[in-house]
């Protein structure tokens, strides 16, 4: 999976638009293998963002827990930890 596309489920404040629409690019990339489309290919593209974007907020709306939500600051807290001791930085 691509490292750039973050977790989004059951989060304190809850996943924004923006949020969603930015992992949905980050997917599009991945598969397309384009970072930026050709002028040619930019309306397939971007169409695909946008369903992407669709279905993950219907999907991040209709999933449940009883899990209490994640803190954001803490979670990026745990990643910089795992980063550092990944990459000895």
């Amino acid at each position: 999976m691509c490292r750039n596309i973050k977790t989004l489920f059951n989060f304190d404040p809850p996943v924004t638009e923006d949020e969603v629409r930015a992992a949905s690019i980050q997917f599009v990339r991945k598969i397309t293998g384009f970072n930026k489309p050709s002028k040619a290919n930019e309306a397939s593209f971007l169409a695909a963002v946008d369903e992407v974007a669709g279905v993950s907020l219907r999907l991040l709306h209709s999933l449940e827990t009883t899990a209490p939500p994640k803190n954001r600051d803490e979670e990026a807290a745990k990643a910089k930890a795992r980063a550092a001791v990944r990459f000895g930085s």
